[in-house]
């Protein structure tokens, strides 16, 4: 039990009892006193009468159900059942040997020194469950195997130092004072227990007054789940653990019980309550995280990724307020951007090329004022400025984190851990025992000598596989480029359009409606290929969860970054580069042409493309399926049970609480909470030169994601088995490789996407009087309306009201007056010269100060280095003083051994001595 600060959460407690009173019942055994530390859940057979199975249901408990399951042996023996048929026969038999091996693997584990209780006589028809409790002497045995630092008597003073940099941080902490919960870990203390792994033989190290709290409820249950999975069942054919009796259906469920208690104390609540309160709710979402607490109850796995969720959202204020600023800059030099006022000038008449086959017309430049003003917000200094930015953010962000991690390691005592081999995973053990009954099988079958085993499995499904992702991959390049088509196909058929409002409004509608549809593919192509990822994962039957985990998260990272960035990427990069030219144009199935871009660029294409996937992407999949789906499923529950909302929760109020918790979703572990997040972060950094709001709309996702995510692990799952990790694994090589590529991403995107070399080269170079006047005219090209390809001239070529002889189109092309017509200028050469040399410089000037911003920043803070050795040191004294303590017992043994032998010997006690004895004799 945690002791409440808050007065108010005293009186928001009256509700929180009322829930949790009704769930009292469950945690313990039926004496009382005994904790309930796991429970194994089994399917129980219906009985066969038919009126029995026409009034059962999932959700009620029927008494005349229980009844016949209790008097049908008496029955069966008055009376034999009639003769049941073939299929009848087999599940009866698959039945009889689930519970044959139930029943010795409950035996294995009681001779393991756990106590087990069962319950089919619940309010759950259908469901068994067994109750599993783990005494002292089995918590104090497993505590020593699996070598878990436990707090030790010996206590030590955390000196603060004195440092200026300490300082701040002190008045730093006062200042945010309000922002932390209300929880008692928050208070700084200036002692700390030293830790050592758990040993039977040093039980006089530890605190072992109160044995009830000494393992709490996540220790409890982590010792309990190491000893299911190392228990196995021999007698039949094959041995099996836990997993494999999962795997095979024997078991429907193992899982811990959320520890909700309600017999304590008004002024206690325990973890579950006090994490509800100051953690589950969207009224402390200005507040920093629980994490100690989080890792108490959930262990140091779950633990690290809500710190690390934090750590990320915070680091995003900075990169928000410099974005913003980005934005707000563009829109401030807007009216004095030179090339936009060009553009919109109305006296300068620039004819320009049709932007499709016959149905597109001439057009004046002045018409695209609107986009070119939009691409300024975007397209301009600052932004190179805010990438440059961004890439130092990122390297900064990672260095923080490491050090944030080096800090929990030794407040959770996990210094020096490391993690051994895991067990091996139900689908392997079950596989495993698929193929030896094959095996079998076809032994029986053949006796032809010199037949063997097929080989050659392994390596042919290794090849499937990586075949198969390709063809996803495969998938996606195919819908981008059907999504090219549609929009070459809308924007010619919209151009035929007799309203003039569509006519002008062409190319946002095709922009907007091409990249909802992105959007709608990408959301739909997410969740195919999660499901993909783990059914290739599974192909490859990986032996240990630890394996199963990193080939899942590494597939379903490729096949998800593939198809929520291809779109972006083509935008990007390939939009408007394989053009051609007026005269020349470059055709799809010689009937398309392939799109250009706006006149002010590809940039703010980009944006509109990026910032609808992102958002959509976080609004859609992140929160509204994370909202939606748990009130639908508990919706559909409502439908399947036949009853009202009142009725529901007045059953639910029946339960137990292992009950309960059965109706709760599995936890289906981290890698889509990770995953989504790793995606946010390629929006933040990739692209983040086409869109400075990426760090504020991800700010304000992930204060709403924390409390989705916090509400779901608290009421909505199943509690996971406590897993012990130091770091967050192989998330931190892929964040990592983000960064990395994202200074060359946006290098590129500074350099070929926006115009901010073309405009810095005419300022340097071509400029007359070295300023921006006369750039729009500099980079657009002249062509002869008499050199269009046949069949590809304007059907209306007077629509601006005289006839054009001469029209422009954006690109470095020598004029059709020059003796090279068409062909590539001198300016390309320079502009090209300088992109590649500014992509050169900006990727290897930004890499260098992300290393140097590496080596200045040490991993580990210096004072909990300074801690680490201090308590190596007093553990060294420790164990010293308990050894002199030793010897000087022996030495006091050796010479009370010694007088008691010379007394022995001497002849004057020897009459005392016989004296002594027959006195004692009478």
């Amino acid at each position: 039990p945690i002791k409440i600060l808050n007065k108010e959460i005293l009186n928001r407690l009256p509700y929180v009892m009322l829930h949790t009173a009704q769930c009292r019942h469950g945690l313990y055994f039926q004496d009382g006193e005994r904790r309930v530390d796991y429970v194994l859940t089994y399917q129980v057979k219906k009985p066969s009468s038919s009126r029995a199975r026409r009034h059962s249901s999932r959700f009620t408990d029927n008494a005349l159900t229980r009844s016949l399951r209790r008097t049908r042996p008496q029955a069966r023996s008055a009376k034999p059942d009639p003769e049941p048929g073939p299929q009848e026969t087999s599940a009866d038999h698959h039945e009889d040997d689930k519970r044959f091996r139930r029943e010795e693997f409950e035996g294995n584990l009681r001779e393991m020194g756990l106590e087990l209780e069962k319950d089919e006589d619940g309010k759950t028809p259908g469901v068994g469950f067994v109750k599993i409790h783990a005494p002292w002497n089995v918590l104090c045995r497993e505590a020593e195997f699996m070598k878990l630092k436990m707090p030790t008597r010996k206590v030590y003073e955390v000196k603060q130092s004195s440092s200026v940099m300490e300082k701040i941080n002190t008045f730093i902490s006062k200042v945010t004072d309000p922002l932390h919960p209300n929880v008692e870990e928050n208070r700084i203390e200036n002692v700390k227990h030293l830790s050592h792994p758990f040993s039977r033989e040093k039980q006089h190290l530890f605190d072992l007054s109160d044995r009830d709290s000494f393992f709490d409820s996540k220790t409890r249950s982590s010792i309990v789940f190491e000893v299911l999975k190392r228990t196995k069942c021999t007698k039949s054919k094959f041995s099996m653990g836990i997993t494999s009796l999962l795997g095979s259906g024997a078991y429907l469920a193992a899982y811990p019980l959320h520890d909700v208690r309600s017999e304590m104390a008004v002024t206690y609540l325990t973890l579950f309550q006090l994490l509800y309160e100051e953690w589950a709710s969207y009224s402390v979402f200005y507040k920093y995280q629980p994490v100690g607490l989080i890792r108490k109850y959930f262990g140091e796995k779950i633990g690290l990724y809500f710190a690390w969720l934090g750590v990320y959202t915070q680091m995003l204020i900075p990169a928000s307020l410099v974005g913003v600023f980005v934005f707000l800059y563009g829109c401030v030099t807007v009216d004095d951007d030179i090339p936009s006022m060009e553009i919109c000038d109305s006296r300068r008449n620039i004819t320009m090329c049709p932007l499709c086959d016959r149905v597109c017309s001439y057009w004046t430049l002045n018409s695209a004022c609107g986009t070119a003003r939009a691409s300024h917000l975007f397209d301009n200094p600052a932004t190179v400025f805010f990438s440059i930015f961004m890439a130092l953010w990122a390297a900064f962000f990672m260095e923080h984190w490491k050090r944030r991690q080096m800090r929990l390691n030794y407040e959770w005592d996990l210094t020096g851990f490391e993690e051994e081999e895991d067990h091996p995973r139900a689908e392997y053990e079950f596989r495993v025992m698929q193929k030896s009954l094959k095996k079998e099988h076809k032994a029986q079958k053949v006796h032809t000598p010199g037949v063997g085993v097929r080989g050659g499995g392994v390596m042919n499904c290794h090849i499937n596989v990586a075949v198969e992702c390709c063809f996803q991959i495969g998938v996606t390049f195919a819908i981008v480029f059907g999504v090219i088509l549609y929009r070459i196909s809308t924007k010619a058929a919209l151009h035929m359009s007799s309203n003039p409002t569509t006519r002008s409004n062409v190319r946002l509608t095709v922009k907007t409606t091409a990249a909802i549809i992105n959007l709608v593919v990408i959301l739909i192509l997410d969740e195919v290929y999660g499901a993909v990822a783990r059914w290739l994962t599974a192909l490859e039957v990986p032996k240990t969860d630890k394996s199963f985990e990193e080939r899942l998260i590494f597939k379903t990272f490729i096949l998800k970054f593939v198809n929520a960035f291809t779109p972006i990427i083509y935008i990007a990069f390939f939009r408007g580069r394989l053009v051609g030219r007026p005269g020349s144009y470059l055709y799809v199935f010689e009937s398309y042409r392939m799109e250009e871009c706006a006149h002010g660029g590809c940039l703010m294409e980009l944006c509109i493309q990026l910032s609808i996937t992102m958002l959509g992407k976080q609004l859609i999949q992140n929160n509204l399926f994370e909202i939606g789906i748990p009130k639908l499923k508990k919706l559909i529950r409502y439908i399947k049970s036949k009853r009202s909302a009142f009725q529901e929760e007045e059953r639910e109020k029946k339960l137990q609480r292992y009950e309960t918790d059965f109706f709760l979703e599995p936890f289906a572990g981290l890698t889509p909470e990770y995953m989504e997040m790793i995606i946010q972060f390629g929006f933040v950094t990739l692209f983040v030169a086409s869109f400075p709001l990426a760090p504020l709309f991800a700010l304000l996702n992930n204060i709403i994601e924390i409390r989705l995510d916090a509400k779901k692990f608290v009421a909505e799952l199943r509690r996971p088995v406590a897993a012990r990790a130091k770091d967050i694994g192989i998330w931190y090589n892929i964040l990592r490789g983000v960064a990395k590529i994202a200074v060359i991403v946006n290098a590129f995107v500074i350099s070929f996407t926006s115009d901010f070399i073309p405009r810095l080269v005419y300022q340097y170079m071509f400029s007359p009087d070295g300023s921006m006047h006369g750039f729009v005219n500099h980079t657009l090209s002249y062509f002869n309306v008499s050199h269009f390809q046949n069949g590809t001239a304007p059907l209306e070529p007077e629509i601006l009201g005289f006839s054009v002889d001469i029209c422009r189109y954006k690109d470095y092309r020598e004029p059709p007056w020059s003796p090279t017509p068409y062909e590539v200028s001198k300016q390309f050469w320079a502009v090209l010269a300088a992109r590649l040399a500014f992509v050169i410089v900006f990727q290897n000037v930004v890499m260098l100060m992300s290393d140097v911003v590496d080596w200045i920043i040490p991993d580990i803070p210096k004072d909990i280095s300074v801690q680490i050795h201090k308590e190596k040191i007093l553990m060294m004294d420790l164990f010293m003083k308990e050894e002199q303590g030793k010897l000087q017992v022996l030495d006091n043994l050796t010479v009370d051994g010694e007088k008691e032998n010379s007394s022995a010997h001497s002849p004057q006690l020897r009459p005392r001595a016989v004296s002594h004895t027959q006195s004692n004799s009478f």
